[in-house]
């Protein structure tokens, strides 16, 4: 059996990842073997049939697959010096707006990032550190000579949480929802509908067709996150909505949340199976580790949350602010080592922040005005005044890669050229208070949503813009209304912050069939023919050099449209934890470099725990470990 010598995305897989399945099915009578028992192995489908044995034949049938070597992937798929058991407490700033992790609403972090990863599981994954395809679901995969064509065999001991055997029928029905208009996902039909629908030709082996050529298929298809047709099939995608709006579907991953731990806009937790099927596998071993994982609720207020981590009511805490980590986190357990503090390097995409505009609407469908507001937003003075430096300016949808353009505009502060575009826009003049008018006494004012806890970051660039005459009025909402006014493209504008993929998927966010739809990430209203044909192009293009210069020619016309103003870039993710925990020497994935590599790679230590609380009785200090963390700089990024 050979490997797969493919190198794709980690991130794609959980932002595209979702599942479902609609249509109507008789209930067959079988609820009596579940109910949490795992269905008994079937002897009786042949290995054609993707069966027992269908690893002696898959070399003759064409299949690949990947062979585990625990002396080359560990630590990689976990430490072995990881140990099962223990609850881990983090503490959120907002509640998902639903628990589905297909459908509207579902791309908010919470889902995409740990909820996924930790209930469902896709038919193929990747390898953390060589990006390979590595088995999940399926141990088997088979690619046709032209590309177009995938089959992949189910591996028939996997089972969902509720004991249900995972088949063929089960990868048809997740596929059948995303196709389903009624789910309000539109970016789902614009990704799936590259597919025509799945076949079964065994109990555990499915087959599917690309209708058009696309070097990104085979990588979306495979990590489409599975839930079974059982319960699909017995709703409509508007019923699905309803139903599962906060109430968890059957997943076959190493986590459950029960209904009872689900507590509305307070907490939900995540409770560690009995029954996970793949809890032998080798790339498991090490992973996993947790009994629970409570998520707790402390609204738009992370001032509040790090004190509440003080005080040990969680056990880590992400330093998003420069301030914060320079000034604010030197406090007595610090320095004791009861608290350990890292700053992590990794090669996690830098992602997109800034400011976003809605290009439908006055006054951003301007170009002008939104040139203007890049002008004076003075981010080179907030990195030097406020984040100690510690960033760099972004000038790109894909800064610090391969893929941006270098001959984007270098924007930095200059008013000068500010002032001629607001006149050249009509607004030449101030009113008796000061604020910019037209010729027709309209106000150049505008609101932007923001959660208080992000405030610091936003009141600056208010005062930068009320000192040349703009009214950008602060409102201050829950996180969940601001998303819910994103999706449904009422705002004006918005402060992003997105994370980034290895290989960038433009489409999603920047075909013109989104620009005027709800509930997908085309937020501005972007529209261009020319990168509709690129996106084409890149599509089809299976040479990376070819899709580099794409990638880039694409950029430079985001960048010159300017449908936001870029922020800055954080190389690194700095983070402080109880000294009760144990880490891979790492920290954090080589791709996934943040803290949702907690959830799957950490533990709990109980006898650091006994010493921690010990030496917090006695005043006596820990070992502090390294501050700064670059073990992946020993890789070659690619």
């Amino acid at each position: 059996m050979k490997k797969v010598a493919v190198a794709m995305m980690v991130l794609s897989l959980l932002i595209l990842s979702a599942c479902g399945g609609s249509g109507t099915q008789e209930k067959t009578g079988t609820d009596a073997l579940y109910n949490g028992i795992p269905a008994p192995k079937d002897e009786n489908t042949l290995p054609e049939q993707g069966g027992y044995g269908f690893e002696n034949i898959a070399d003759e049938l064409g299949y690949e697959t990947y062979i585990f070597n625990p002396e080359t992937d560990y630590p990689a798929f976990g430490d072995p010096k990881a140990k099962k058991g223990g609850t881990l407490t983090h503490i959120s700033t907002r509640f998902p707006a639903t628990m589905r992790i297909a459908g509207q609403n579902y791309n908010y972090e919470e889902n995409i990032s740990i909820i996924a990863p930790l209930c469902y599981e896709s038919l193929l994954g990747l390898h953390p550190v060589t990006l390979e395809y590595i088995p999940g679901l399926a141990t088997h995969w088979k690619i046709s000579e032209d590309k177009m064509t995938y089959w992949y065999r189910i591996n028939p001991d996997a089972r969902f949480s509720d004991g249900r055997p995972v088949t063929a029928d089960d990868v048809i029905a997740t596929w059948d929802l995303h196709m389903d208009e009624t789910i309000l996902m539109p970016s789902s039909q614009l990704v799936y509908s590259k597919f025509e629908r799945p076949v079964a030709e065994g109990k555990y082996i499915v087959k599917v067709n690309s209708k058009t050529l696309n070097w990104r298929n085979f990588l979306y298809f495979s990590g489409m996150n599975i839930m079974p047709a059982y319960y699909l099939r017995q709703v409509d995608g508007t019923e699905f909505l309803k139903k599962y709006q906060f109430k968890m579907i059957p997943g076959t991953g190493p986590y459950v949340i029960y209904e009872k731990d689900i507590i509305n806009q307070e907490s939900f937790t995540f409770t560690r199976r009995d029954n996970y099927w793949a809890a032998d596998d080798p790339m498991n071993k090490y992973v996993f580790n947790f009994d629970r994982v409570r998520i707790l609720v402390v609204k738009d207020n992370r001032s509040l949350i790090f004190e509440k981590f003080k005080k040990g009511e969680c056990d880590f805490y992400p330093v998003y602010s420069a301030r914060e980590w320079h000034e604010e986190t030197e406090f007595e357990a610090v320095r004791k080592g009861w608290v350990q503090k890292r700053k992590v390097y990794s090669h996690r995409p830098v992602g997109t922040s800034g400011f976003a505009f809605n290009m439908r609407k006055w006054p951003f469908n301007d170009r002008r005005i939104r040139y203007a507001f890049a002008y004076l937003y003075n981010r080179e003075k907030m990195n030097e005044e406020m984040y100690y430096s510690e960033y760099d300016m972004m000038h790109s949808l894909y800064a610090g890669s391969v893929y941006e353009n270098p001959n984007n505009e270098k924007i930095t502060y200059n008013p000068e050229k500010a002032v001629k575009l607001l006149a050249e826009a009509g607004f030449k003049n101030r009113n008796s208070e000061g604020w910019l008018v037209n010729d027709e006494g309209q106000v150049l004012r505008f609101e932007i949503p923001i959660q208080k806890s992000v405030d610091y970051m936003v009141t600056p660039v208010q005062q930068m813009l009320k000192d040349y005459g703009i009214d950008m009025q602060i409102k201050y909402m829950d996180g969940n209304a601001i998303w819910k006014n994103l999706m449904e493209r009422n705002f004006t504008i918005y402060m992003q912050s997105w994370g980034g993929l290895v290989f960038p998927n433009p489409e999603t966010s920047l075909h013109s069939s989104l620009a005027d739809k709800s509930n997908n990430n085309n937020i501005s209203g972007f529209a261009n023919d020319r990168v509709d044909k690129l996106l084409e192009e890149y599509d089809t293009c299976f040479d990376q050099d070819r899709r580099i210069k794409i990638i880039r020619e694409i950029d430079g016309i985001y960048a010159d449209i300017r449908p936001a103003a870029w922020g800055t870039a954080r190389m690194s993710m700095n983070i402080l934890f109880w000294n009760k925990l144990g880490c891979p020497e790492y920290v954090f994935d080589r791709y996934n470099g943040d803290y949702t590599s907690i959830f799957k790679l950490w533990w709990y230590e109980p006898e650091k725990d006994k010493d921690l609380k010990d030496a917090m009785k006695t005043g006596r200090s820990l070992p502090q470990g390294d501050l700064v963390v670059r073990y992946w700089d020993r890789y070659k990024e690619n």
